[in-house]
């Protein structure tokens, strides 16, 4: 009598073991970088929510947002990456910056982020 066998082999399991390794080590690479911007994100946009945010000017804005930045421990935003821009409904707050982390030996990944926040000043304020 002849059994049919079910299962998956040693090397099967070896073979899906390294592909679901390498998937956990990218994700352990990104997800720290794109946590750090969506911090970004959410810092602009409550600095947004200041009263008087069209009004503010560039120094206050920079040290509101780096006072955020280092609550919410992100520190791959230099000063350099922050830029003011004045426009007629108030300013733009832009943050540009690079990220760049090792990979596997001579392999990097490098993430480009951006993040853009109109400040004006609501009626109200």
């Amino acid at each position: 009598m002849k059994r049919n066998q079910r299962g998956i082999t040693l090397l099967g399991f070896i073979i899906t073991l390294a592909v679901v390794g390498v998937f956990a080590y990218v994700g352990m690479k990104l997800v720290p970088m794109y946590s750090d911007y969506y911090s970004v994100k959410r810092s602009l946009a409550d600095l947004a929510k200041e009263p008087n945010a069209g009004q503010m000017d560039g120094a206050t804005a920079r040290t509101l947002f780096f006072r955020r930045m280092d609550i919410s421990y992100v520190d791959s935003v230099k000063p350099e990456n922050f830029r003011v821009q004045r426009s007629e409904r108030g300013m733009e707050i832009i943050v540009a910056y690079d990220v760049r982390r090792p990979m596997i030996a001579n392999l990097d990944v490098v993430g480009h982020f951006e993040a853009r926040q109109e400040m004006v000043s609501r009626a109200g304020d």
